[in-house]
């Protein structure tokens, strides 16, 4: 099993149009079945949570097929301890 950050799925959705099954689909063969997923303030999510969790986190952008990483939404790795920091705190 490998554990992958949540920045690695929305960096591989960069450029691309999804729906909550096919970006399942697309994480599954990117990272493999048994991958899961952490972020700063969560672990251990399989493939179906991290996509939840991502869309919890307004992470998403709607487009006309399905929706995108919005890159406005995506906080970096040097400023998780910033105040403010938004990653694991709903709005």
């Amino acid at each position: 099993m490998i554990e992958v950050h949540a920045h690695e799925v929305l960096h591989m959705m960069e450029g691309k149009s999804f729906t909550e099954e096919s970006l399942k689909k697309a994480i599954i063969e990117t990272f493999g079945e048994d991958a899961r997923f952490f972020s700063c303030c969560q672990s251990g999510m399989d493939a179906g949570q991290i996509v939840e969790f991502l869309k919890s986190r307004g992470k998403f952008m709607p487009m006309p097929e399905g929706f995108t990483v919005d890159p406005n939404q995506v906080c970096e790795h040097d400023h998780h301890h910033e105040e403010g920091h938004k990653c694991c705190h709903h709005e």
